[in-house]
């Protein structure tokens, strides 16, 4: 079973990283002002991720899905990211850079497998 682990930032807020069973971090959120609204995040990634369709940016006129969706992009570097956004539209986790598209695919599917029973962890 996976884990959001949380950690507070350095300004008082606070951040949470998506790990895998296996402890392999697959995604991280923005930071949020309260463990209060963090815990809603994580609510808001538990309930979004496992129904989100995939929006492939990387294809050339792709078909623009409505929310909540993961959006997979190339980012400057020509790496491959994705974003989870909840069903108003807000960015609630957001993943490395891949070298393919293949891997951030996989990266997606080990966030909606994991998402759902992964429980909080403060660290």
């Amino acid at each position: 079973m996976g884990q959001f682990a949380v950690k507070q930032t350095p300004s008082g807020g606070f951040t949470f990283t998506l790990k895998a069973g296996n402890g392999q971090v697959i995604a991280v959120s923005q930071v949020y002002k309260s463990m209060a609204t963090l815990k809603t995040g994580v609510a808001s990634v538990k309930k979004n991720a496992p129904v989100a369709p995939v929006e492939d940016q990387t294809k050339e006129g792709f078909e623009s899905l409505k929310h909540p969706k993961f959006e997979v992009y190339a980012d400057k570097k020509g790496e491959f990211r994705f974003r989870l956004k909840a069903a108003n539209g807000q960015i609630i986790a957001a993943g490395e850079g891949y070298t393919t598209l293949k891997s951030c695919l996989n990266g997606v599917e080990s966030v909606k497998k994991n998402a759902p029973d992964s429980e909080i962890v403060v660290k």
